[in-house]
């Protein structure tokens, strides 16, 4: 396929799928019906959302900073956060180009090679994602029986062992074939499951690896905790079970990556996650996007003025 194509779709397909499904969630609720619900929204929960997204971004800013120390580099804090906010508000544009732009405001202003400073993103994004599939070990075990129970009225309980035993078999067979396989894709796999490993073995070998590990699990609590309080705002949501509140994160945490940050996605698969524990559309569809409006109002606000300050911060240089 053309490289110039390929980009083009890259950039379009997700922005294509976020406006389907923006119109599939208003499909679902009115505008009006929308509109009612952020007006009598509590907007006391959803500015302590707010703060505890702040909080996960700071922490976030500071952690980047064990990383960077250990290479040589003593990289001014205010860098840190607002290379961290134009990250976020870049990846509403073009995603995963605000890890690139990242990388390079720290070229730019703290002179840390650009590859060395990718590298690090790279190595926190395993840490990131090694504490996600935590989340989903844990939420597994926690509501085990009610996920158990939703596929087994659904679904023939013996069809679903034999096809989680097909999955399984495919997957050993997979990795069999990876393993063994010298071709190109194979061996593309092969390099990035390595890179993973080689990362998350990195941490381990940081002179501040506690610190750097204390602030990763810091930030995943906040981003839980945040998602938890903002639910209070929203009338006729609550009671909710907390078991909603770990699947519809997960769900909302996936959605992000499948469209740019999120939009349109992100309240189609919080009312999708709600959905299996009987709770009403209509408040689910609306937590959604006020979770997302609130969280992207802040990232446009503080990214834009980080885009903004950067080169007055760094004036001497």
């Amino acid at each position: 396929m053309n490289k110039s194509l390929l980009k083009i779709l890259k950039i379009s397909l997700p922005i294509l799928l976020g406006v389907f499904l923006i119109w599939y969630s208003l499909s679902k609720v009115s505008i009006d019906e929308l509109v009612k619900h952020f007006k009598s929204a509590n907007y006391l929960y959803i500015t302590l959302g707010m703060f505890l997204g702040l909080l996960s971004h700071l922490s976030r800013a500071y952690r980047w900073l064990f990383q960077l120390e250990p290479l040589g580099y003593k990289v001014k804090f205010g860098n840190s956060l607002m290379a961290v906010f134009a990250t976020y508000l870049i990846n509403y544009t073009i995603p995963r180009a605000g890890e690139v732009a990242r990388a390079s405001i720290l070229t730019n202003y703290e002179g840390v090679p650009f590859e060395k400073g990718f590298g690090t993103i790279v190595a926190e994004r395993v840490a990131d994602v090694l504490v996600m599939l935590l989340i989903i070990a844990i939420t597994l075990f926690l509501e085990f029986d009610f996920i158990y129970n939703f596929f087994a009225e659904r679904f023939n309980p013996l069809k679903v062992i034999i096809a989680f035993s097909v999955l399984v078999a495919l997957g050993l067979f997979f990795i069999f074939y990876i393993k063994k396989s010298t071709s190109k894709i194979a061996l593309k796999i092969k390099t990035f499951v390595n890179g993973l490993i080689e990362g998350a073995l990195s941490i381990f070998k940081m002179k501040k690896k506690w610190a750097f590990i204390f602030h990763t699990f810091f930030i995943w609590g906040m981003y839980v905790l945040m998602f938890y309080v903002t639910s209070f705002a929203i009338t006729g949501l609550q009671p909710i079970p907390f078991g909603a509140i770990l699947i519809g994160f997960i769900a909302a945490s996936f959605s992000i990556a499948a469209t740019n940050g999120g939009l349109g996605s992100y309240p189609v698969a919080v009312f999708g996650a709600f959905a299996i524990f009987g709770i009403a559309e209509t408040p689910s569809i609306a937590f959604g996007w006020i979770m997302w409006t609130s969280q992207t109002v802040m990232i446009i606000l503080l990214g834009g003025l980080s885009l903004l300050v950067l080169p007055i911060y760094n004036r001497k240089k």
